[in-house]
């Protein structure tokens, strides 16, 4: 998964030279037939987060204030390996989304799979399948 850091202020929309290179971007990870889904997402302001603490959970509102560490979008591929993956990221065009003086992030995460959790039961493995077999026909 490509996790893109970041998040727009409140009312911004991306401008065209940003969506461009994110669809060719897109359309180059469809050619290598890698490219598994893709989103962007809306500002933090327009969020909320559910924290568990100590037996209780809270809501909090959005804006959050550590935007660097906040997603702005998401692209789940299907690569070989750790270093296709992070070449795919090295590619993606975050440069349009950044402001002078601004970093922009592409973090690579692998996908965690139930077959990987040793403390999975058989039954909780097999509910899991049965899941994803509702839910992605997969």
């Amino acid at each position: 998964m490509l996790l893109l850091k970041g998040d727009p202020p409140e009312g911004s929309v991306p401008d065209e030279r940003l969506i461009g290179a994110m669809l060719e971007f897109n359309e180059e990870l469809v050619r290598a037939g890698v490219l598994l889904a893709a989103e962007g997402l809306h500002p933090s302001a327009r969020g909320a987060r559910v924290t568990y603490r100590d037996g209780r959970k809270s809501v909090t509102d959005g804006p959050f204030t550590e935007s660097k560490e906040l997603i702005a979008g998401y692209l789940v591929i299907q690569a070989q390996s750790m270093e296709e993956a992070i070449e795919w990221a090295s590619r993606c065009p975050v440069e349009y989304a950044a402001e002078p003086g601004q970093e922009a992030v592409v973090e690579v995460r692998q996908v965690a799979e139930m077959s990987e959790l040793p403390t999975a039961t058989d039954e909780q493995r097999e509910l899991e399948q049965q899941i994803r077999e509702r839910t992605t026909g997969s």
